[in-house]
């Protein structure tokens, strides 16, 4: 192979899968991302030190900050090109561009084809997947083709970068110009520092909502709910149950959870600009929950001794019970078939001493189960963790065998 041949091939190969190098450092970062995501807030910070805020300005920021962090699932048309504008004030990419990878991270979470996994480090699945080139042959497939066919869809694609400077700086700076005369704070308050707000607000969906809070639908993959989170994400916040029922409109499914963006839809929908609103099956999620729980009972059961299993108890006669209990000395006694070692609880027998110890070497069933006292279910578990061997047959059979034969011998009828 020639050096030119040589070269073509380095060419070919996507820088991500170069090693990162004194030389070549600069290639592996996405500058365009850089620009609009650090640069630009750094220059809004420096500004905003130097310019003080107006409180109209104030004001609208907080207002445009919300319009362009809303979403939607089905609207009409001029919903549709209404969220498609707001969308390029945030900032952040194209319709296009966000689903393709938001529909990889649903298909493919935490794994290597996860485009901002978590798996890679919380600041990787925050800023590092924006600012670093990443190869798009490893990002996992997932089907767009619905969106290729959204003609304000494509519309927004083909003209983001105009259509980003016009709605995320052109407009906030031209309505607090033009509103109250301040051009200035227009630009730098509801223009730049607001945009990179939405920014970080929409970034901590896939790195804050991925490691904080609690799991109440599944806890196979790393996606949770935490109401910080929420507030941080006008709703995201809620991300289990996001990721268990993607199709669900809504985040957070308790009306006390905050969630404006799911308000927003419905308020939509009685105005009749949204349809077609999913929700998933109450059953099916509750029966999620409902599993969840039941996987933490699991593990947390299996942290406690609950003695040593029946089946795996020493089988031993009735007679060798009795032998062991009166001849070799062992505060053994005998409750549903189960032989139990009672000896370091004598002591602190709540009924008292005298009352266990005459049971040693006994059958205690009809005594421990309600003959004498209703014991409790902590009284029936502390037994459970004494047990040493089970009567072959069960100890009540044992005791009817040997009345029995005791009373043919005397000639009396047995029961």
């Amino acid at each position: 192979m020639g050096s030119q041949e040589k070269t073509a091939a380095v060419r070919r190969v996507h820088i991500t899968d170069q090693p990162m190098t004194l030389y070549n450092w600069h290639q592996h970062i996405n500058w365009l991302n850089v620009t609009f995501v650090i640069f630009v807030p750094a220059i809004g910070l420096v500004a905003a030190y130097i310019y003080p805020a107006h409180l109209y300005t104030i004001i609208f920021a907080i207002f445009y900050y919300f319009n362009t962090g809303l979403g939607i699932t089905a609207a009409s048309l001029p919903l549709k090109i209404y969220l498609a504008v707001c969308g390029l004030g945030s900032a952040q990419g194209s319709i296009r561009w966000w689903s393709r990878d938001h529909r990889a991270h649903h298909r493919y979470t935490d794994t290597d084809q996860d485009p901002y996994s978590v798996k890679k480090g919380f600041w990787y699945s925050h800023l590092g997947w924006v600012v670093m080139k990443q190869n798009p042959k490893r990002i996992g497939r997932s089907d767009i083709t619905d969106l290729g066919e959204d003609p304000v869809v494509v519309w927004q694609h083909r003209h983001y970068i105009p259509g980003v400077l016009l709605m995320a700086l052109v407009v906030p700076t031209v309505v607090c110009g033009l509103g109250w005369g301040d051009w200035r704070g227009g630009l730098v308050y509801a223009g730049i520092l607001r945009a990179s707000l939405t920014q970080q607000a929409t970034f901590c969906v896939n790195s804050l909502a991925h490691w904080l809070g609690e799991q109440p639908f599944d806890d196979r993959n790393s996606p949770r709910d935490h109401v910080l989170t929420a507030l941080a994400t006008l709703g995201e916040g809620y991300h289990n149950f996001h990721h268990e029922f993607p199709s669900d409109y809504r985040n957070a499914i308790e009306w006390w959870q905050y969630d404006p963006t799911k308000w927003a839809i419905w308020t939509w929908k009685q105005l009749g600009l949204a349809s077609d609103l999913k929700q998933f099956r109450h059953n099916e999620i509750e029966k999620g929950r409902v599993q969840q729980l039941q996987k933490k009972l699991d593990r947390k059961r299996a942290q406690l001794d609950w003695g040593v299993p029946i089946a795996e108890l020493p089988v031993i006669s009735w007679d060798d019970f009795v032998d062991q209990a009166r001849d070799g000395g062992r505060a053994l006694t005998v409750v549903s078939g189960v032989v139990h070692d009672v000896a370091e609880f004598v002591g602190e027998h709540p009924g008292g001493k005298a009352l266990i110890s005459s049971f040693v070497g006994k059958d205690a069933t009809a005594v421990f189960n309600g003959g004498v006292y209703d014991h409790s279910n902590a009284a029936h578990n502390l037994l459970s963790t004494m047990r040493v061997g089970v009567i072959r047959g069960g100890g009540e059979v044992e005791i009817w065998k040997t009345g029995g034969e005791e009373k043919a011998k005397l000639g009396a009828p047995v029961s």
